[in-house]
């Protein structure tokens, strides 16, 4: 059994219509918010971890006033010290362009305060007081003039 190429037939011509969309729904789903900011957790992650490597070679690196010097472990760590810091660039503008397409796909939405994004437990006092009605409005009335009298 042969498979089909992965390429259209013809070659010059657009897909046809149906896999443009099937591509299109594709993409969509591949790159949504929640992946992005998983995306973004990840890029952090990697940033603090080449940022504690850049501090330890510059700690274990020693300068060169005359003490000790080996010219090719210093040029050695310099070029590391050197990549790192480009790599690091290159996270800080990998951080920028999931920011700015998270903050994007979030434009449109309206914010929720997180008040009401967080479920309170109510205390039971309080549900039986909304089931009881006055009744108990006025046991807890009373219960209060008796505290103050014994006061």
């Amino acid at each position: 059994m042969t498979t089909p190429p992965l390429v259209p037939p013809f070659v010059g011509q657009p897909p046809p219509p149906q896999q443009q969309q099937q591509q299109q729904t594709q993409a969509a789903r591949d790159v949504n918010t929640s992946s992005l900011c998983r995306i973004g957790q990840e890029t952090v992650q990697d940033i603090v971890l080449r940022t504690m490597e850049i501090f330890q070679l510059l700690r274990n690196m020693q300068l060169p006033n005359g003490v000790t010097y080996h010219p090719n472990t210093h040029q050695d760590r310099l070029g590391k010290l050197q990549e790192h810091l480009r790599m690091l660039s290159v996270l800080f503008r990998k951080l920028r362009l999931v920011y700015d397409k998270c903050n994007e796909n979030c434009a449109g939405l309206d914010p929720i305060p997180p008040e009401q994004l967080i479920p309170f437990v109510e205390d039971d006092g309080s549900k039986h007081e909304d089931r009881s009605g006055g009744q108990s409005h006025l046991t807890s009335e009373e219960r209060r003039e008796i505290l103050e009298v014994n006061k």
